[in-house]
């Protein structure tokens, strides 16, 4: 969760205390405190599994999270995760501060969008000074939950540093396609693979990498090797934050085919706003919050969700178009830069606590 990561450690007039159950690998942060989990936690999850309804802390989880919030005098507590709240709400009821709840796309899917999660979503909305979206679509959504409009703020995504590059077609039609994704069906990757067979058939050299790791991995690789283009697609797992980047660089147009699956809906996919910031050309679907950013012929170029044939005609139209491609890459960049800049971000998530805070 790197962009969670940015939005605490990027605060400049807030000193952020991360109060967390768990903690995975190295994420380091200027104040972090481990609340111990209940050893009954498994009969919460018990419960929720008969009745539908979600679990809660317990008692004594409660408590020592509140005491963590009073103990460092919060202004206010931020809750990542709209899905993550309703699990909090003996938390909720035990405090004096204001509290605000993001959600960032998945979170408003499955368990918390059915009846069981209803009395919690609306008490979670109740006691919430202010809830936070990625995206415009997302905050709709949201509101379909039953958060008051009033209550809506966008609080867009952190990107990090990112430098244009600026990139030549390749003279031999090797051209680089990439995507980054959690290989999982919202993300499109089946659709990208049948764009990509097409593409290929007009730029046989081509070549597709595909950058992360998610349950779909083996059903893609017997796609790719059913449409007959297992040599010329690379999966490349999970790349760290460097490795991504120096893969971007080298690539020449980013894929980014999404897709709602089971009410699985996007909010602003990071790693498009790395590729655009970076300089890539974007092919993406009309999907979640991407339009936000991507304008068809403008900033990107924009298919039909699940439209394999528009989504390789994109690619095939930037191949054959050196102005276009030039065009959307440069105003692509421009775009990402001034909207999700750290310091224009950051700016604004201090001005929404200040305001959810009264100060």
């Amino acid at each position: 969760m790197l962009h969670v990561h940015r939005q605490i450690c990027g605060l400049k007039t807030f000193a952020p205390v991360v109060l967390t159950q768990k903690r995975l690998g190295d994420w380091p942060v200027p104040c972090l405190q481990l609340i111990p989990r209940s050893r009954f936690r498994f009969l919460g999850r018990a419960i929720e599994q008969a009745t539908g309804k979600p679990w809660q802390l317990t008692a004594s989880e409660a408590r020592r999270m509140a005491d963590g919030v009073r103990r460092n005098r919060a202004a206010l507590l931020h809750v990542f995760f709209g899905n993550v709240a309703v699990h909090l709400l003996p938390l909720f009821r035990r405090l004096e501060v204001p509290t605000v709840v993001s959600f960032h796309g998945s979170d408003v899917t499955g368990a918390m969008a059915t009846a069981g999660y209803e009395r919690a979503r609306a008490e979670v909305f109740e006691r919430t000074a202010m809830v936070l979206c990625r995206s415009g679509e997302l905050a709709s959504r949201v509101a379909a939950l039953g958060c008051p409009s009033d209550k809506l703020r966008i609080m867009r995504t952190v990107l990090p540093p990112i430098g244009f590059s600026r990139r030549q077609a390749p003279a031999d039609g090797s051209w680089r396609i990439v995507q980054a994704a959690r290989l999982v069906p919202k993300k499109g990757i089946p659709t990208a693979l049948r764009a990509f067979a097409r593409f290929s058939v007009q730029y046989p050299a081509a070549i597709f990498t595909i950058a992360g790791e998610g349950p779909m991995a083996e059903e893609l690789r017997e796609t790719a090797s059913r449409l007959g283009i297992d040599k010329r697609v690379r999966f490349a797992g999970f790349l760290s934050q460097e490795a991504l980047t120096a893969l971007f660089r080298e690539s020449h147009i980013f894929l980014q085919p999404s897709e709602t699956v089971g009410g699985d809906v996007e909010g602003v996919p990071n790693a498009m706003l790395e590729a655009m910031a970076g300089g890539l050309p974007i092919v993406a679907t009309r999907h979640g919050g991407i339009p936000e950013v991507v304008v068809d012929g403008e900033t990107g170029l924009l298919c039909a969700e699940g439209d394999s044939e528009a989504i390789a005609g994109a690619m095939a139209r930037l191949a054959g178009d050196s102005v276009l491609y030039s065009a959307l890459a440069k105003a692509g960049a421009d775009t990402v830069g001034e909207t999700f800049s750290a310091g224009r971000q950051i700016a604004n998530i201090e001005a929404l606590y200040r305001e959810a805070a009264g100060l």
